[in-house]
């Protein structure tokens, strides 16, 4: 599209998160009208580390906000995965893309309060919970709880996995149940029994869990991930210091000391969810992305770097495409099939003795109905 056509764009992202905080960003540089609605009546993100991919810091510095990024990370340059016992497995760099060769370790507060400390002040309106969108075709508006409604000439639903924008326009399917449980922790590098000597992830593996030290040292924390099979779907599952040390049985002895040593209340366990592959994401005024449009399950640490990608590829979209209704079909053609192979890899964590463990004769986890 032509700059002076994208500068009478009035674009409306739901959700500030980090694709629709990135998306904002991104169709921002290109001179759209763009404002983002979030549902929350604070800005804030709860959990634990996350790594950003050399693709995601290459469109930071595109966009002109890596200094702002790695500020408040670590630099990697490898990641390794371990047996329980911590034995090598594999150990390789990561990706490179361009002059980018290295993984930035994040806490997920952090990433987020530094993409949207880079918006323009007023951009992100908070307490806006989207009720109803109405397709219009050119255009679409939006209807939030607080009785605010909004006509936009694009509308971006990053308002994740629970989207209402996707559940009202493009599929009533919802969240699938992976048949797993994540218990997350930060702690400090002083209680990590010298498992942190450097910057880089790593993973060990068990039977039926796993457990990911992220380091963040330049909080001097420790990110502290425990994955595990589990049948109980329930949200926020209810367990105990002694369940969680019960997952990581036969593990390394400082890795069980950890588990052993975390304070329950400073613990988010939470059961582990994905969606199915979304057929259509875009209308002519409306795409889902990010959560919204693939959510997946974080074995291959994807979720936000897919979020930051799509926000990218979106604003290289509507450059290059001569309309919104053009933009966003190439927007799916481009993005679609990389999320769609990403969803089916990270569903690819156990094995089927594993599996069978926990789900008695059933196949791994997202094969089966007991997932879904």
């Amino acid at each position: 599209m032509q700059t002076s056509e994208i500068k009478n764009l009035k674009i409306a992202i739901v959700g500030a998160g980090y694709g629709g905080a990135a998306a904002a960003k991104a169709l921002s540089l290109l001179g759209a009208d763009v404002t983002v609605y979030e549902q929350a009546p604070a800005l804030g993100e709860v959990g634990a580390g996350i790594g950003l991919r050399p693709a995601t810091m290459a469109r930071f510095r595109q966009w002109g906000i890596f200094d702002a990024i790695a500020k408040v990370s670590s630099p990697s340059d490898y990641f390794e995965i371990l047996t329980a016992t911590n034995e090598p497995i594999m150990k390789d760099t990561w990706p490179e893309s361009g002059e980018e060769k290295q993984t930035y370790l994040i806490h997920r507060g952090d990433f987020i309060e530094a993409l949207t400390g880079v918006l323009p002040e007023g951009m992100v309106q908070l307490d806006h919970k989207l009720e109803k969108i109405e397709d219009k075709g050119g255009t679409s508006v939006l209807t939030f709880a607080n009785g605010k409604t909004v006509e936009a000439d694009l509308v971006v639903a990053a308002d994740g996995i629970r989207s209402t924008i996707r559940q009202q326009l493009f599929s009533d399917k919802g969240p699938v149940f992976s048949g797993e449980h994540a218990y997350r922790a930060v702690i400090s590098i002083d209680d990590a029994h010298g498992m942190v000597t450097d910057d880089n992830l790593r993973m060990y593996i068990g039977k039926g869990t796993k457990v990911y030290l992220l380091p963040l040292r330049h909080r001097n924390q420790l990110s502290f991930d425990i994955t595990a099979l589990n049948p109980d779907s329930s949200w926020a599952p209810d367990l105990t210091i002694d369940d969680l040390v019960a997952t990581v049985e036969g593990f390394d002895e400082r890795i069980v000391e950890i588990t052993r040593g975390l304070d329950l209340k400073a613990v988010t366990i939470r059961s582990v969810w994905d969606i199915d592959p979304v057929d259509n994401w875009h209308s002519d005024s409306v795409t889902l992305m990010g959560d919204a449009a693939h959510s997946m399950l974080h074995h291959q640490g994807q979720g936000a770097n897919s979020a930051i990608e799509d926000a990218g590829a979106l604003a290289d979209a509507l450059a290059e495409a001569g309309s919104v209704k053009e933009a966003l079909a190439l927007f799916q053609a481009t993005r679609k099939p990389v999320t769609d192979e990403l969803q089916r890899i990270s569903r690819q964590g156990w094995t089927e003795d594993e599996v069978n463990d926990v789900f008695p004769g059933q196949k791994p986890a997202s094969q089966t109905p007991a997932a879904r």
